[in-house]
């Protein structure tokens, strides 16, 4: 009787297992003229002739590459499955913050995410490939990088999110390498003003990005994620914002993602909807 249990068990646990399948897509961009690796996730019911899917892109931290969201929330193969969207990880670089670097052709990480890498996963897998079925979040870096490209490129992604996201750099000028992407604050001060996500809130019209994004309440990325939320409730942009208890954490993020993809499932339902 044990043994007939135990076989019960390790077939609901093998049920339960994630179905989905991880590969590495090797993109070359000509805007930085190198190989860029990213992984992909495609649920278990995907099939190149079937039909499509809406993506997902998630944004690494800094410190970071394209397996990076692999090793924080091991259930994101999970989601593929659960919300039956694609994921798509890419490497931007350990400290690129998904800027297109003024000083440094080798880090065009913007034009890189919005439009190379768009473009190969549309052409190489089976996609929706349209900003309604087009979401993109992160954390840290990634919060900063996801608001950033969605901010600036809402004809691309139709829904955006970000989790203890860097939305203000202007605080940390000697922080993550950003004077490397930007130069020195002391002595570019405008390009730093220019990039920095709280500054970019005049893109939008409050109808041409949906938008969510949280923050721990004791992560040092707190403040300047409060400020953001209170410049948009100023210019009536309607958006989510979240704080709870945490920190800039592991656990925090593998808590956060769980619910951002609910909130882009929702969104991608609703467009179907319309």
């Amino acid at each position: 009787m044990k043994k007939i249990i135990s076989h019960i068990i390790l077939l609901l646990l093998a049920f339960n297992v994630s179905a989905a399948n991880v590969d590495t897509l090797v993109v070359f961009s000509k805007s930085m003229n190198k190989e860029i690796k990213n992984v992909v996730i495609t649920p278990n019911s995907y099939k190149k002739n079937g039909n499509a899917f809406s993506v997902v892109y998630l944004l690494h931290g800094a410190g970071g590459d394209h397996k990076a969201w692999l090793g924080k929330s091991p259930d994101i193969k999970t989601y593929a499955d659960q919300y039956n969207v694609v994921l798509v990880c890419p490497d931007g670089q350990k400290t690129s913050w998904y800027f297109d670097s003024p000083i440094d052709k080798t880090m065009q990480y913007e034009t890189y995410i919005s439009k190379e890498l768009i473009t190969e996963i549309d052409k190489k897998y089976n996609t929706i490939a349209n900003k309604e079925h087009r979401a993109i979040t992160g954390y840290s870096m990634g919060g900063h990088g996801a608001l950033y490209l969605a901010f600036k490129h809402p004809d691309i992604w139709g829904v955006a999110a970000s989790m203890s996201g860097g939305v203000d750099i202007r605080p940390f000028p000697l922080k993550w390498d950003i004077e490397k992407r930007l130069g020195v604050y002391a002595e570019n001060p405008e390009v730093w003003e220019q990039n920095t996500v709280i500054n970019l809130v005049h893109l939008l019209n409050g109808k041409n990005l949906k938008f969510l994004f949280d923050c721990g309440v004791d992560d040092f990325f707190y403040d300047a994620n409060l400020r953001l939320h209170k410049k948009l409730l100023e210019r009536n942009i309607p958006h989510d914002y979240i704080e709870r208890p945490g920190g800039h954490t592991n656990n925090y993020w593998n808590n956060s993602i769980k619910y951002q993809m609910l909130f882009f499932s929702e969104f991608f339902k609703n467009t179907n909807n319309e």
